[in-house]
């Protein structure tokens, strides 16, 4: 029989794992508190980092649905719960990855989809989701303006057009 605590415990990263858009699984041996600090600052605002005992976690992601990480619950973890933009925390846990080697990326989960750790830093290479939105804004805006001036030079193409026509019929008038 499960003890209370170890139930809630259980629960609690049950409930994490459902609400979060993506979880990202770390061994942080070697780190030290500061660090630790540190690199939760670097996740952003919308990103919790828990060290985790991999037995309890491991029954939670069960029941939350996703089996994928199974292997991945050894040695001392942490996951990263990405509530946000998961571009964001991705960058910043492979820039601190860069600068700490003692953290290792073990894998992850997006919407249910499991990541290994070469996804997750490629995912981390991708632009933020203002940055790809304001580009996208930026291509409609501009395929808008060049529909616009076709548009309009119809119209003034036409009238000169026949303006030239007209000029053309004055001076064959004037010439008989």
């Amino acid at each position: 029989m499960a003890r209370p605590d170890k139930a809630a415990a259980v629960a609690e990263l049950t409930d994490q794992f459902r609400s979060s858009n993506a979880a990202v699984l770390t061994e942080y041996r070697g780190l030290t508190v500061a660090q630790l600090k540190e690199l939760r600052r670097s996740l952003g605002e919308n990103a919790q980092y828990a060290v985790v005992k991999n037995t309890l976690t491991k029954i939670a992601a069960n029941e939350a649905g996703i089996t994928s990480l199974d292997d991945h619950f050894t040695g001392p973890t942490a996951v990263a719960f990405i509530t946000g933009d998961p571009v964001e925390s991705a960058k910043g846990l492979r820039d601190f990855a860069k600068d700490n080697p003692n953290l290792i990326i073990k894998g992850g989960v997006l919407d249910g989809k499991a990541l290994t750790a070469d996804e997750i830093k490629k995912l981390a290479d991708l632009e933020s989701r203002e940055v790809l939105l304001s580009k996208l804004a930026g291509a409609f805006k501009g395929k808008q303006s060049q529909a616009a001036s076709l548009f309009q030079a119809l119209p003034s193409k036409l009238v000169r057009t026949v303006d030239a026509l007209r000029a053309k019929q004055a001076e064959q008038g004037g010439a008989e």
